[in-house]
């Protein structure tokens, strides 16, 4: 595992006197004008990337309100939206333009961002100091402008937060607009003073983790011109299923609890309203309702033109990992030019997980698609992905070639309740059968995956051959009869064996912050662009949780409107599995949990219902690399295990049943889901 940073200064200083400034022409004619892209055409060699040749001591800092068009707040005005901005100075005398980045954020005054909280700090004349996060000092320097977006009804913007709605995209499209010249800016919040942005190339990246990438998301999915890339991190693709999970409803507030804690208190008093409408319009049944349909982001993936580096923690419990695989296949769909990182922390920025490599890839993608360099970035592996504690490794293509859906199936087994898992369908008849415990969550059923248990059916395959790999999302078909008129249902993934892993359910869910800081671009006394330093925290385990879904059983025929179970009945549902990339290792044993509440994530149906699993109406489908011949050889032990056909190979049912001793040593247990992404 390779050591963290500690008190190292990558930082970048620049001279005040004269000399500086002739030197920093000569650079600029080098290596910002004209763009990489022409010297290329004039026969020059052009420049690997960016080089900090900007003052960021004497860079513009500004202030702009833009106009919205809208009048959220109600109050005969269009709303205004304030923008703090950052660019070299030395750019602008030149009669140089640069592209923006842009993180839109509700965070910059109640809550700050990034690992430290930082907020955002002006002087007593109203000038902007503090910009969070480090973007602005590395990359002012290097030929671009940052800009932090207030989103509307949060610290000095107007109008209110509608948590993803048509004013929190809007509100951030403009800005887009008015860096591309198509919207209006002006010098104050009320004033006729009009500001343009004649020192942007308009051309735009947007970056955020958690509202601010779900806001890359959405403004992305307009289609709005300039937009040339966006970086959503630990991102949510559709609001409804950051509040419920195919009906069932996740613990925390809905919509409105998160609007009425960003908003700012002028907002609070003006925005009564938009509150209410948050309200009536996500009810907690878990139906679907316009409100959500309005905030579903995938399902104008089509519109999208900028590129996407999507960023996500595996084990992400607040942002689940349903969003980014969701977003993922409808890009994909579309032919959108991307990238992904996945981690196996929690809600992570990548920066405090493997820092210098992540700086050193944003700072390329940026210089590719922002201001044209030709440095090889969209050829590269198109995933990262964090394989154990520190430890990554590369895709050309993710999911990897030759992943392909599996169908596995449950069987019963000798000890009630823990069953197997392979190829073959049980027979007719076939049940496992389970009581909804609303006290016990994931880590209890993996804890006791190989015992009988009253609240959970558990399907095990045997100790493993060889190495399987699961990439993307899956699905879980169940086939239950209830004995109560309401049942929620969870479905996990379970590697049954020792690891060490990310300890994802701790305090900094998986990463440990330590005294020692890193510096990264230039600074100021109010703005040092120096951060503290993480490690990773980890955990010795017995088992993993590395996929998991949820559902309403009285949804099971679709999001619109739930009903109310007949005891006695089957029902069909399909449970989507959130997005993951984990190895079993040979040995393991891979396990398939199905269960009623999870505690702790899922808020409890009505009625504690007993639930019959009809084993020969019960599937998987997982995306297995190498597909079933692998889940076969990984099961049998060889491709001659078995007979050659999908439909002929057992996966180790006809193996002798081995359940192996019970797994006492601990898990993870997830962390209480907070009401705030």
């Amino acid at each position: 595992m390779p050591k963290p940073f500690r008190n190292t200064r990558i930082q970048f200083r620049f001279p005040r006197a004269a000399s500086f400034l002739a030197a920093l022409a000569a650079l600029v004619t080098v290596l910002i004008a004209p763009p990489a892209a022409a010297l290329a055409g004039n026969g020059a060699k052009p420049p690997d990337e960016s080089r900090p040749v900007y003052s960021y001591e004497q860079a513009v800092r500004e202030s702009v309100w833009v106009d919205t068009g809208l009048d959220g707040d109600g109050d005969g005005r269009t709303d205004r939206v304030a923008v703090d901005v950052i660019r070299p100075r030395e750019a602008a005398e030149q009669g140089i333009r640069v592209p923006v980045i842009m993180d839109a954020s509700p965070y910059y005054a109640c809550c700050g961002r990034g690992n430290e909280s930082q907020k955002k700090t002006y002087d007593a004349q109203g000038r902007p100091l503090q910009f969070p996060l480090y973007y602005d000092n590395y990359f002012v320097p290097r030929g671009y402008a940052v800009a932090l977006v207030d989103l509307t009804g949060t610290s000095r913007s107007d109008g209110c937060t509608d948590v993803g709605g048509r004013s929190d995209v809007l509100s951030a499209k403009a800005v887009v607009d008015w860096l591309g010249g198509r919207a209006r800016g002006y010098a104050s919040a009320r004033g006729r003073t009009a500001v343009r942005a004649g020192w942007s190339t308009g051309a735009v990246g947007m970056i955020g983790k958690s509202y601010d990438g779900t806001i890359a998301n959405a403004v992305a999915a307009t289609g709005v011109p300039g937009l040339r890339t966006v970086v959503p991190i630990s991102a949510i693709s559709s609001w409804y299923d950051y509040y419920f999970a195919q009906g069932a409803a996740l613990f925390g507030s809905g919509p409105d609890g998160l609007a009425d804690r960003v908003e700012s208190a002028a907002a609070r008093g003006r925005c009564q309203a938009v509150q209410r409408a948050l309200r009536e319009g996500a009810p907690r049944s878990g139906d679907w309702t316009p409100l959500w349909e309005e905030r579903d982001y995938v399902k104008d993936a089509g519109r999208v033109r900028a590129s996407v580096l999507a960023v996500h923690g595996m084990q992400d419990l607040n942002v689940r990992t349903q969003h980014f695989g969701q977003w993922w296949d409808a890009l994909a769909r579309e032919g959108v030019e991307r990238k992904v990182w996945l981690s196996q922390a929690g809600h992570v920025d990548p920066f405090d997980l493997r820092r210098e490599e992540w700086v050193r890839t944003l700072h390329r993608w940026f210089d590719h698609y922002l201001l044209g360099y030709d440095n090889g970035v969209e050829r590269e592996p198109m995933a990262d992905v964090e394989r154990a504690p520190g430890q990554w490794a590369t895709d050309a293509v993710w999911p990897p070639r030759g992943t392909s859906a599996t169908t596995v199936r449950p069987a019963a087994g000798p000890v009630p309740g823990v069953g197997t898992l392979g190829l073959l369908p049980a027979p007719a008849g076939a049940a496992s059968v389970f009581t909804d415990d609303p006290a016990l969550d994931e880590s209890d059923w993996a804890a006791h995956a190989t015992e009988s248990t009253p609240a959970k059916a558990s399907f095990l395959t045997g100790p493993l051959a060889r190495d399987l790999r699961l990439s993307g999302s899956s699905r879980v078909r169940l086939t239950v009869t209830p004995s109560t008129g309401s049942a929620h249902l969870t479905a996990v993934l379970v590697d049954l064996g020792p690891a060490v892993i990310r300890n994802y359910a701790g305090a900094g869910e998986g990463i440990r912050t330590l005294s020692g800081r890193t510096c990264w671009g230039a600074g100021t006394s109010a703005d040092t662009g120096c951060f503290r330093v993480t490690e990773p925290d980890t955990a010795q385990v017995a088992h993993t949780v590395f996929s998991r879904g949820w559902a309403d059983l009285g949804h099971h025929a679709g999001l619109e409107e739930g009903e109310v179970l007949t005891p006695g009945r089957p029902y069909t549902i399909t449970l989507a599995l959130g997005a993951t990339d984990h190895v079993v290792p040979a040995g393991h044993r891979l396990a398939l949990i199905v269960a009623g509440t999870d505690a702790g994530l899922v808020q409890p149906a009505s009625t504690r219902p007993r639930l019959t699993l009809d084993l020969a109406g019960t599937a998987a489908e997982l995306p297995v690399t190498g597909g079933w011949p692998a889940f076969l050889r990984a099961t049998r032990g060889g491709p001659g295990g078995g007979p050659s056909g999908p439909g002929g190979g057992s996966g180790g049912l006809r193996q002798p049943y081995d359940a192996g001793p019970p797994v006492t040593a601990p898990g993870l247990r997830p962390p209480a889901v907070t009401a705030l992404p």
